[in-house]
Formats: structure tokens, C-alpha cells, sequence
């Protein structure tokens, strides 16, 4: 089969997948090694018959709802290419928005090297991205699982990235114990469960081959919301950065529980679908 004979399968996915045409082109690159540019410029060109059959492989993965992120292996966050699978969030592109919220406000500190913690780091594509935009910066990435802190290590590893992986969480007391010792950060960033288990959405599209446990939380999914807000007083620095992916239905409410808690400057940032998604303050 030619590559444009191949492509043209995009059609198979058609109410599969909401970027068809995207997913059978990161799959034929996954299958091939060629990059997407190839495609255009040579798409008279015949493949191999073992190019064929796995891209054949991976479409059928695909027509059953698997997310691609989980069939190639690989998820471009913040232009770096991370390696995922089935025990983390797959990064999303909106989450990039709290990555740049983040960096505005660092950049307003003006510190040579900030002090940055990343809660929940799955992958460790938030840590990884400030660190790439700030190579002086002291970045902790922790998460409770063991296969997501591993998966972080290997992400960091390849990228050549010094960020710190620690395993822990906002309900690990061991985990406190040793970060309340060790001097506030400037700045917290996470993008914890923020989901109601009722949601309907849990049963639809990739969520579906993600982990619950990174996905919902108790309270109408404002419970690590509001733990990681309260955390936060006894981790930041005076005027220190918080900054929180949510919902795009409770902006209003993570707001109000900044404000009510003591943070000032309280504010949200819609992500690139003009979305509410990310939320925080400073610390007085």
C-alpha cells in the first residue's frame, strides 16, 4: 500500500476518534518511523508490507477507543516528547495553560532559582516543562504511585531534565513530614483529580483507559482541590505562587475557597478552548 492509501483509512475512525485524519497520521509515524512532513511530499510512495501491518495493528487498537498516547507510547507536552502508558494521565494540551500561567508569575519574582514543587506529576510533564523554560530552577515532581514516579524518572532521564522525583502526596504524612523541613517553595503547581465519580464523561473517550485514581475526587471532585490549597499555606514562601487546574465548572468555588483561606491576587485563566481551567493566588 502507498502512504496515501493508507491514510486514507482515517475514514475507519470517523465517529472513533473527534481528529481521525491526526490519529492515522501518529500512527503511521509510530509504524513507519517517517515523519508526518514525509507524507505530504511523498505520498505516492509504497510502504512495506511489515510497515502495513503494524500500522494495521495500531488502527485496530485505535478503533476500539484506545487512545493513541497509549498505542505509541509517546505524547508531545510543551514541545517535549514524553513517554506514557496506561498508569498516568495522558498530558493534555490545556494543561499547558497552567504552565505558562506558572512561568508569568515566576518571571515576576525575578529569582535566579526558584524553588518549584509539582504535585501529582504523573508523567512529569508539568515539571518537566517549567524546567526546560527555567534550567536554574530547584523543581520537586512527586506522585503517590510508584509506576507514575518511575515513568517521570525515565521522562527525565531521556530529556536530560534536573528535576527531583519523589514519591508522596498532600495525604502522605511521611511525604509531609520531609518537605514541611525542607525551605517553601515560590511555587506549587498541580493538575490533581478534580472529577465527580457521577460524571457520565468517566465512561467516554480516553478517560476510559486512565486511572480513577487520577481522575476523581470526593466532594463533587473538589476534595484534593481544596486539601492541596490548605497544604499549600505550610509549603509557600510569603508571596508565593499557587496554581491549580480544575473543572471548567468550578473556577467560581476554587476561588472562593483562595480567597476565603488567605490568598490574594486571586485569579483564573481559561484554557484554549476559552474554558476556565486554571486558578490560583499568592500566599500572604
Amino acid at each position: 500500500m502507498t502512504i496515501a492509501e493508507v491514510l486514507r483509512q482515517a475514514a475507519r475512525l470517523v465517529g472513533v476518534s473527534d481528529s481521525p485524519r491526526l490519529d492515522t497520521e501518529l500512527l503511521l509515524t509510530a509504524a513507519s518511523g517517517l515523519d508526518r512532513t514525509y507524507f505530504y511530499t511523498w505520498p505516492e510512495r509504497a510502504l512495506t508490507p511489515q510497515v502495513t501491518a503494524s500500522f494495521e495493528a495500531m488502527l485496530a487498537r485505535r478503533m476500539t477507543g484506545e487512545p493513541v498516547a497509549h498505542i505509541t507510547g509517546q505524547r508531545e507536552f510543551w514541545s517535549l516528547p514524553l513517554m506514557v502508558d496506561n498508569t498516568t494521565l495522558i498530558p493534555r494540551p490545556d494543561t499547558e495553560v497552567l504552565v505558562e500561567v506558572a512561568l508569568t508569575s515566576l518571571h515576576a519574582f525575578n529569582i535566579s532559582a526558584p524553588r518549584i514543587l509539582d504535585l501529582g506529576t504523573g508523567t512529569g510533564a508539568i515539571a518537566l516543562a517549567l524546567a526546560s523554560e527555567i534550567p536554574s530552577a530547584d523543581v520537586t515532581a512527586v506522585d503517590q504511585s510508584a509506576q507514575a514516579v518511575l515513568l517521570a524518572k525515565r521522562n527525565a532521564k531521556a530529556l536530560g531534565k534536573n528535576i527531583t522525583v519523589q514519591r508522596g502526596g498532600w495525604l502522605d504524612d511521611t511525604w509531609l513530614a520531609h518537605v514541611k523541613s525542607q525551605p517553601p517553595f515560590d511555587c506549587i503547581v498541580s493538575n490533581p483529580p478534580y472529577i465527580d465519580e457521577a460524571d457520565p464523561h468517566l465512561a467516554q473517550g480516553d478517560v476510559r483507559f486512565e486511572p480513577l485514581s487520577a481522575l476523581v475526587a470526593g466532594r463533587q471532585g473538589y476534595c484534593d482541590l481544596f486539601t492541596i490549597i490548605d497544604l499549600a499555606h505550610h509549603l509557600l514562601k510569603t508571596g508565593g505562587a499557587l496554581w491549580l487546574e480544575h473543572g471548567y465548572q468550578q473556577a467560581v468555588k476554587v476561588r472562593e475557597y483562595l480567597t476565603l483561606t488567605g490568598f490574594a491576587q486571586v485569579a483564573t485563566h481559561n484554557d484554549y478552548g476559552g474554558n476556565p481551567r486554571v486558578t490560583g493566588g499568592y500566599r500572604l
